[in-house]
């Protein structure tokens, strides 16, 4: 069988171009995504609201409110709990965010 050329079964040149450029297409929408997810913010809470976290999408904590009423000094444990559910619920909340945004892309740069 004689060589023609190409990249076995890609069929040639032109087709290799075309993947390369959806391939760029999509690293550049998952660098998009990921930009976004930097930006976005979630809020978790506990204790109706007598705790507060905040953080990006990309799970960075950016701050934490503490109502004054949360603070016991006789009970320590209480407050470490409503910090603890907090959090896990900013968790839950960026995860959901970012599967959104980054289940399109398959795993892909993860």
């Amino acid at each position: 069988m004689a060589y023609r050329g190409g990249f076995g079964g890609f069929g040639g040149g032109n087709q290799m171009q075309n993947l390369m450029k959806q391939a760029q297409k999509m690293q550049e929408e998952m660098q998009k995504a990921q930009a976004q997810l930097e930006e976005t913010q979630v809020e978790g809470t506990s204790g109706g609201g007598l705790v507060k976290v905040v953080m990006t999408a990309k799970k960075v904590v950016t701050n934490i409110e503490i109502n004054p009423d949360a603070v016991d000094t006789d009970d320590i444990t209480m407050l470490e709990d409503l910090l603890i559910a907090a959090l896990n619920d900013c968790y839950e909340k960026a995860e959901k965010v970012y599967t959104e945004k980054m289940g399109a892309f398959g795993g892909l740069g993860l």
